[in-house]
């Protein structure tokens, strides 16, 4: 089985030893995207509303760096440091994802990187 790497500068670079995203066995797997602008290196400004619109829009430039759309996606993992921010999160995924229905899974977290709200990474099929 072969493995490549995807990577696109509309996303946030690795910032360890990982990658924005791996295709292998005719699937996309996403790292956990965070509410980092690519263009500045920041998270961006607000509560979880504004901070899950960047982090779908990094989950999407990788999607779209691998030539797939959230048609393609299969599961998504939400991650949560309050629950309480649940009915917020869901109405940007919502609208965000529009017609696509993935599995998800939706969970309470500790602690974020860089203190962010929510942390959103994605599995898609590819080809």
């Amino acid at each position: 089985m072969s493995v490549t790497t995807v990577q696109t500068d509309q996303a946030p670079a690795a910032i360890g030893p990982y990658s924005q995203g791996i295709v292998a066995g005719g699937f996309l797997f996403t790292a956990g995207q965070i509410a980092i602008n690519p263009d500045t290196g920041q998270v961006v400004e607000g509560d979880v509303a504004p901070q899950t619109e960047r982090a779908l829009a990094n989950v999407q430039a990788i999607l779209s760096s691998a030539g797939v759309s959230w048609n393609e996606v299969v599961k998504t993992t939400v991650f949560l440091k309050d629950m309480g921010d649940f009915p917020r999160m869901n109405e940007v995924y919502a609208r965000v994802l529009g017609a696509a229905r993935p599995a998800r899974s939706t969970v309470a977290v500790a602690g974020l990187p860089r203190g962010v709200a929510v942390e959103i990474e994605a599995v898609a099929k590819v080809g």
